[in-house]
């Protein structure tokens, strides 16, 4: 089977209105997919700035992949939250980048948005905290459906990621 071993970081986090985030991720795979060795999911622990808008986390990574098929190449799902003064953890946005299909170092930007509700929706927020969530997450996934939601941009997530490629020429993939 053709392997994909993803060695990198969640370096951080940067312009948040708020500071006190953390990011929760995910990673998505298709059918012909499996783990070898390694973590689907996980959590940074949380980042506080004072004094800069950048957050950082250096949050680990690293997972050994097989596959038969390119179908359903790896993405990486992220929700990024902060921590209110009562220690309330609020969405802050959605992020989905999908894994570079070239061997090496990357730096990637996962750009998060979140949902905006109607005026009442805002108000609430503002006093009562919280925010708007998607109730069935497989919409991230569906770019038809996600463009149809109202939404407003939030941050940005970057990763650095090294990617080590093995046996796609066995199988007929050249990169």
């Amino acid at each position: 089977m053709a392997e994909v071993h993803i060695i990198g970081q969640i370096i951080g986090a940067r312009e948040f209105p708020k500071q006190e985030v953390f990011c929760k991720w995910h990673l998505q795979i298709g059918n012909n997919w499996r783990v070898i060795e390694g973590k689907k999911e996980g959590q940074t622990q949380v980042s506080s700035s004072q004094f800069t808008e950048a957050c950082n986390w250096s949050y680990p990574i690293d997972i050994h992949l097989a596959t038969a098929g390119i179908k359903g190449w790896p993405k990486i799902y992220v929700e990024v939250y902060h921590l209110d003064w009562l220690g309330r953890a609020h969405l802050f946005g959605y992020g989905l980048i999908t894994i570079p299909t070239s061997p090496g170092r990357h730096i990637l930007n996962c750009y998060t948005w979140r949902p905006t509700g109607n005026l009442r929706d805002r108000v609430v927020e503002y006093f009562l905290g919280g925010g708007q969530y998607i109730k069935y997450p497989d919409l991230i996934f569906s770019s038809e459906k996600r463009y149809k939601m109202s939404t407003e941009a939030m941050g940005v997530v970057i990763f650095e990621l090294d990617l080590i490629l093995r046996n796609f020429n066995n199988y007929g993939v050249e990169y």
